[in-house]
Order: structure tokens, then C-alpha cells, then sequence
């Protein structure tokens, strides 16, 4: 089994409720692709994807002045990966995920297709197959993201607040993609986006640190 294919099978498990071991250790594998390194936290379980040497991670999580529990994502650790890779990140996301649903969006959507849209440059920095959708008052992001996930994006107008359609985005996210579960990244103080992808029946999964190469700009959040 390849890189890709373990971190791709530790994602589906997670889809479906079953997580690794919670027994306080860390998996160390490399990265699925060149574009994408970081780390996943579960329940007392970390895992750790790049293609730096495995040795060198476990021995700097284990110099870590955390709780082993939490180890990989203390930002001391962060901190020494980031500068070990030349890697940069904008922050920690909660993760959360849901099962695709049957039928139409129900919701009136446009499609950007225009490349040079700018939600579209960047989301193609770190997803794939990267398809827009435009609402009245806000936009729908959808493609493949770490591992091959589905992964979702809304953002609502701020004179667009107050409607339901931050749930509404997220929740036609569901209806869109081709029968395959799909995430999405909030940031924890981004309390909107939380709470839109959560009354869209998103469940936390766990949180996720994902480092880009220098030039690739910020991790977009949901």
C-alpha cells in the first residue's frame, strides 16, 4: 500500500466512524503527493504525513513539552516541521465530515467557469477537479483535496447573513458530490462556518494542520 492509498483508507475509515486506536500514539507516513504534508489529530491519536525522515519526527515529538496525547499538534512540534520542510501554514482546522445525499441541490446555483475567477485560483492551489457554484449572496466550492477527499468551501455575503444560506451551501455540497462523503476544513474560531457545516449534518472528525510549499499562500478555510 502506498502513501496515498493509507492516509485515502484512514479517511474513509474516519467517514464512517472508525478511528485509529486510541492509544495515545502517532502514525508516521509520507506524503500522498507532492502538494500535500501536515498532520491529522483524531482522539489520542495523531497522524503525521511528509516524506521527512520518520526517525527525525518521532524523535522531536518525543522532545515535545506537551501532553504525548497532543504532541503532534503542539506548536512547538508545528513549529519544528514547518522549518524543517520550508513548508508554511495558516492554522489549525477542525475537520468535519458528511455522507453525499440523493437528488438535486435545492438550491439555485450558478457555475463560475471562469478559470481566472479568483475563488478558482485558489482553490486550485490546493484541490483538484475544483468546481464554483455562485448563490444569490454567496459561493459553493467544491474538489479534491488532501488524499483524494471531496472537500467543501462556502462563503456568504456579509449583507447576506441571517438567511440559512451558509446551511444551505454546505448542505447542497452534499447533494453535489458523486456519492462519496465530503469534508470540510473551518477554522474553531470561525463560529459561522462551524455552525453552517454542523446544521448541515457535518460531524467533527478531528483537526488537521496542512502545510503548503512556500508560494502557495494561505490554506483556504471553510
Amino acid at each position: 500500500m502506498n502513501e496515498s492509498d493509507e492516509l485515502a483508507g484512514i479517511l474513509r475509515a474516519a467517514e464512517r466512524g472508525s478511528f485509529p486506536p486510541a492509544d495515545g500514539g502517532t502514525t508516521v507516513i509520507g506524503q500522498p503527493n507532492a502538494r500535500d504534508a501536515g498532520v491529522l489529530a483524531f482522539t489520542a491519536h495523531s497522524v503525521v504525513f511528509t516524506d521527512e525522515d520518520p526517525g527525525w519526527v518521532r524523535e522531536r515529538l518525543a522532545r515535545t513539552p506537551a501532553d504525548p496525547l497532543a504532541a503532534a499538534m503542539n506548536p512547538v512540534f508545528l513549529a519544528a516541521l514547518l522549518e524543517r520542510t520550508g513548508r508554511v501554514m495558516e492554522t489549525v482546522d477542525l475537520v468535519s465530515a458528511a455522507g453525499a445525499l440523493p437528488g438535486g441541490p435545492g438550491l439555485a446555483l450558478r457555475e463560475i467557469e471562469d478559470p481566472d475567477h479568483p475563488r478558482v485560483v485558489r482553490a486550485r492551489a490546493y484541490r483538484d477537479g475544483v468546481r464554483v457554484w455562485a448563490a444569490d449572496g454567496g459561493l459553493l466550492v467544491l474538489g479534491r483535496g488532501l488524499a483524494g477527499r471531496w472537500e467543501a468551501a462556502v462563503e456568504v455575503d456579509e449583507e447576506a447573513r441571517g438567511r440559512g444560506l451558509g446551511p444551505a451551501l454546505a448542505l447542497a455540497a452534499r447533494h453535489l458530490v458523486p456519492g462519496a462523503a465530503v469534508w470540510a476544513q473551518q477554522s474553531p474560531g470561525n463560529a459561522r462556518s462551524v455552525r453552517a457545516f454542523q446544521a448541515a449534518g457535518f460531524r467533527p472528525v478531528g483537526s488537521e494542520a496542512l502545510f503548503a510549499a512556500v508560494g502557495e499562500g494561505p490554506q483556504p478555510t471553510g
